[in-house]
């Protein structure tokens, strides 16, 4: 790695607050990466000791670098986190991997190899799952708009259990099931109205949203009751139905761990209140996941321990101020897991600066200190294309996510410059890293890598422009392999019927 040197460059006056300029461009912010990633000798970045140039030659660019070391090692640190935590409560805990932050095969056999359960969302996810050869059982299937074709497949792979989101499905499921003489085993994904800290887009715990039952009063036609509570007694009637428990989910990418720990408590009232007005058991929660990694150096997410310690504490005073005994818990980390894992590899191709008008340094006060507008001067702004764009990462153009990038293929002593880096879409808003410095002298044909690409980029791509999505390679033991085949022209080609 480069040796770090002091930079006093000022900030542009265009970059946003939060931004500083980094005392050494070529040092890694190692929180962003990989624990395997690193500048080798030549100053070029490398994972396991692979430099992105061989990558590049190998498998071409955009491409997806996945460390399954660093996969398994953030599975292992929060199973254990997380069973530590809960040893002494409910004897420890299921972590389910959240499948849809990112799924292949390759990735259900090491979730299953690290001894953690699988979340799914879709017919599709279950079907890398059955492909995968995971035990049903350590199987979960979400969606608030389940097919047909879904509940069965999930009967027929015999589900460890299916999340029901609303009160018409919690019906279907039960008729389905009954149909077929089996019970599906089933738990009620509930919205106990926890605010989460996190885009609006992706807080799923309030009420006005597509997920989950209402634990909100006179939400459902049958007076005084909540769409939870009538979900709760409807189960209990149903054949079909094996009622396990409850599901909630406030949100992704929080920071904090009060919301978790504010919503563990009031569903865990709940569920005593039920269990005690319908005297029934139901022996499992799931308080979902949505912990947050570092995009930036800024983002400081919380340690697995920690907010497994917090979540603990929560359940051990709850469950001993109602006088019960703590249900199996469960969690859903999907990005926490992989975010981190993985960067996209890039080729820069053209590059352009643009002057934008701010306010001259040191006058940003000037109107509220004196009454004379602020002196207003051009900055430059320089955009950076690459190769890929919104079609390997939309989450710029969905949630404004920010995100950092380094120049890869070699370091350089040249000053620090205010870019955008941005993709070859017919978009304005093809922005890949809104903001971000990099050396004044990055060219076309160089390298640059973005870090935490790992959770829904690869998940959520598209072939917006007939761009081919990239493939996924995984580094481990100093070898590359790839686990998703890039797609080509004649894939794409393949699906038009030509009619």
């Amino acid at each position: 790695m480069a040796v770090p040197k002091t930079n006093h460059q000022a900030a542009s006056p265009l970059a946003p607050d939060w931004l500083a300029v980094p005392a050494d461009l070529n040092v890694l912010h190692q929180p962003l990466w990989a624990g395997d990633v690193d500048r080798n000798g030549d100053g070029e970045l490398a994972i396991d000791g692979i430099p992105v140039s061989e990558l590049k030659r190998q498998y071409g660019t955009p491409l997806f670098v996945l460390s399954e070391t660093d996969f398994r090692e953030r599975a292992r640190s929060f199973s254990d986190a997380f069973n530590n935590a809960f040893a002494d409560i409910c004897g420890g805990v299921d972590v389910y991997y959240a499948g849809k932050s990112f799924l292949c095969t390759a990735v259900v056999r090491w979730v299953e190899e690290e001894g953690l359960r699988l979340d799914t969302a879709s017919g599709g996810e279950l079907a890398v799952a059955a492909r995968a050869g995971i035990p049903g059982a350590d199987v979960a299937l979400h969606g608030n708009n389940k097919s047909d074709a879904e509940i069965h497949r999930a009967l027929d792979m015999k589900l460890g259990r299916i999340v029901v989101d609303s009160l018409d499905e919690l019906q279907r499921v039960a008729r389905i099931a009954e149909n077929r003489g089996e019970q599906a085993k089933v738990m009620l994904r509930l919205t106990p109205g926890v605010h989460a800290h996190t885009h609006e887009f992706i807080a799923t715990a309030h009420e006005d949203q597509k997920f989950g039952l209402s634990m909100a009063e006179d939400t459902t036609e049958q007076a005084g009751l909540s769409a939870a509570e009538e979900a709760v007694a409807a189960a209990t009637n149903y054949p079909g139905i094996d009622l396990l428990g409850l599901h909630c989910h406030i949100g992704s990418q929080i920071f904090e761990p009060d919301g978790f720990a504010l919503a563990a408590e009031k569903l865990l009232r709940f569920l005593a209140a039920m269990q005690e007005k319908y005297s029934i058991v139901m022996p499992e929660l799931d308080l979902g996941g949505g912990y947050g990694i570092a995009y930036t150096p800024v983002d400081t997410p919380r340690p697995a321990a920690e907010i497994a310690e917090a979540m603990a504490a929560v359940v051990r005073s709850t469950c001993a101020d109602l006088d019960i005994t703590s249900p199996r818990i469960s969690i859903e980390p999907g990005r926490a897991i992989v975010g981190s894992t993985t960067f996209t590899l890039y080729e820069v191709g053209t590059l352009k600066t643009v002057r934008v008008d701010a306010p001259a340094v040191g006058t940003a006060g000037t109107a509220q200190t004196t009454g004379t507008p602020p002196e207003n001067v051009t900055h430059p702004r320089r955009y950076v294309s690459v190769d890929g764009g919104m079609s390997d990462n939309a989450r710029p153009v969905l949630y404004d996510a920010d995100y950092s990038a380094v120049l890869a293929s070699r370091t350089s002593d040249a000053a620090a410059q205010l870019s955008r880096v941005v993709g070859k879409h017919c978009e304005s808003g093809d922005i890949v890293v809104r903001d971000v410095y990099l050396p004044e002298d990055v060219a076309a044909g160089d390298l640059l890598a973005v870090p935490g690409t790992g959770a829904y980029c690869w998940a959520l791509s598209s072939n917006y422009n007939y761009l081919a999505r990239p493939g996924v390679v995984a580094v481990r033991d100093g070898s590359a392999r790839l686990i998703v085949r890039g797609e080509t022209e004649q894939d794409l080609l393949n699906r038009d019927m030509g009619v």
